[in-house]
Formats: C-alpha cells, structure tokens, sequence
C-alpha cells in the first residue's frame, strides 16, 4: 500500500478518536463532573495517538510536514461534519461547505509543486 494512503487511513482512524475525545463527553457528560470529562478524553487520546504517531512517521517519509498538516485539516473537517451532524445532531449548515472550499485550496498551494 502506498505511503500517503497508509498515512490518510490511520489519519482517518485517530481523527475518529480524536473528535470524540474533544467532543462527545459536551453531549454524553454534560451533568458529569469535568474532572471524568477529562479522564475519559484522556483515555481516547491515547488511541488517537496510537494511529496518529505511525500516520505520521509514514506520511513524513514522503511527505513536507506542511502537506501533512494540510492533510490532517481535510481529514480532521470530513470526519468532524458527519461526526457534528450525525452524532451531536447539529443542523448541516452550507459555512461546512465554504470550509471546504478553503481547505481544496489550502491542498491546491501545498501540492502544487507535486502536482505540475
């Protein structure tokens, strides 16, 4: 498999554990203390990391850490939409859209060098 798609598919998975560390305890421990808020994203993160660290180091043989970075955002914003419409049941609002309008051209100046 080649690098970039190893390094978006981990990206994908530790996006999951990301968005759901930062997240889901605002709709699953609302009346909780925070201190278990805390405890239990903690406990997420490091799933997170466990895809995030090798997603990394991959990319990174291949890749600038600046088209990394792009990456992680397209990544971070397509797992973060269906994530706030779906599980936080939040309205699908067209600003999502315009977001990754900006994001096809933050890929477009970070690639372009690869892509001519």
């Amino acid at each position: 498999m080649k690098p970039v798609f190893q390094t978006v598919g981990l990206l994908i998975c530790s996006n999951i554990f990301m968005t759901f560390a930062w997240y889901a305890h605002l709709k699953e421990l609302n009346h909780k203390p925070w201190i278990l808020a805390v405890f239990m994203s903690w406990g997420l993160a490091l799933f997170e990391y466990l895809f995030q660290v090798p997603a990394n180091r991959i990319g990174f043989s291949i890749l600038s850490i600046g088209q990394l970075k792009i990456i992680q955002e397209v990544v971070t914003l397509s797992v973060f939409v269906p994530f706030s419409v779906f599980y936080m049941k939040e309205p699908l609002k067209l600003d999502y859209l315009w977001a990754g309008f900006c994001l096809v051209g933050a890929v477009y100046f970070m690639f372009r060098g690869k892509l001519a």
